[in-house]
């Protein structure tokens, strides 16, 4: 097994998933998960996990990231940019893949797990989607011991899709949707984590692009209205057509802090994310994923969270 594996981008969504998988995997026994973030303040999520290190540390400084790969045996990509200018894109996914290339040469680290996203391509229509692809290419043509993983929009407890989507509709009574007829395959945070994990060890992945997905294929209209059905708010969808749809994301990117919806999301809508069939699946690890229809019930539905306490506490009251 893997000794001591730095995980960039680990304080995230699927980073926190993938940190408490290679504990319960064994994959850092007698070694360290490193975990580097540049608020130390986000390492309070995955610091009680036993033998997982967060550390303050910007990973886009050259030597700093020489440094921390030079602790590691191995590392796992997953810094990710949603938003931004073509800058930001630059920088988090082709400017870092180079340093991370460097560190790893001058360092003797040869394997290296990387996330990317189904659709990434030279030519496709978002800055988002075609810089993941530059990123994959100076990986793939490093020399590294490399695997990359393609997944589909990722569901999971905490997420920024169902939540987000049960959140508004809670407070509007339609949900006006830009990129309604968009396609997904969407993926299971676990699923993936757990891809990420076994990957890890599994020299027979190396120089393979593996796409992660679900089984169901759905809209992002299904999206929307499962997760209003299920956190007991659904709304009536109103699709927006395109010329509609990039005003509303305009005025979202103008708004104070991330914006819900940017027009690069608009353009990587346009690229369907689901499996192309070419290229091997979570089959190639021994996963099964499972289902959203079958999971999100779990925390989304009325008895997810505190909520599953109601009926006890109307039981105290009588």
């Amino acid at each position: 097994m893997t000794h001591n594996v730095l995980v960039l981008g680990g304080t995230g969504f699927v980073g926190r998933a993938v940190c408490e998988q290679l504990v319960e995997s064994g994959g850092g026994a007698g070694g360290k998960v490193i975990v580097p973030t540049r608020r130390i303040m986000r390492g309070r999520v995955i610091q009680m996990l036993p033998g997982v290190l967060p550390v303050q540390a910007d990973v886009h400084d050259e030597a700093t990231l020489g440094r921390l790969v030079g602790g590691a045996d191995a590392v796992i990509s997953l810094v990710a940019q949603l938003h931004g200018d073509e800058a930001d894109f630059e920088s988090a996914h082709v400017e870092l893949p180079r340093r991370l290339v460097a560190a790893c040469r001058a360092s003797g680290v040869r394997r290296v797990i990387h996330v990317s996203a189904l659709g990434a391509d030279t030519n496709a229509p978002s800055r988002y989607l075609r810089s993941k692809a530059r990123g994959e290419a100076v990986l793939r043509e490093s020399g590294l011991d490399v695997t990359i993983l393609r997944p589909s929009v990722i569901f999971g407890a905490g997420d920024r899709l169902l939540n987000l989507f049960a959140r508004l509709q809670a407070v509007f009574p339609v949900m006006p949707l830009g990129g309604a007829d968009s396609r997904y395959q969407p993926v299971w945070v676990e699923d993936v984590a757990r891809a990420i994990v076994l990957a890890l060890d599994r020299q027979e992945t190396i120089g393979e692009t593996i796409e992660c997905v679900g089984p169901r294929t759905m809209t992002l209209r299904d999206l929307v209205e499962l997760a209003g059905r299920l956190a007991g708010t659904p709304r009536r969808v109103i699709a927006l057509p395109d010329g509609l749809a990039r005003l509303q994301a305009l005025a979202l990117e103008l708004l104070p802090g991330e914006p819900l919806m940017s027009r690069d999301n608009l353009d990587s809508m346009k690229v369907a994310s689901v499996a192309s069939g070419r290229l091997p699946g979570l089959d190639r690890l021994g996963i099964r994923p499972a289902d959203i229809v079958s999971v999100a019930p779990g925390y989304l539905g009325p008895q997810a969270g505190p909520a599953r306490l109601d009926p006890w506490r109307a039981r105290r009251s009588t």
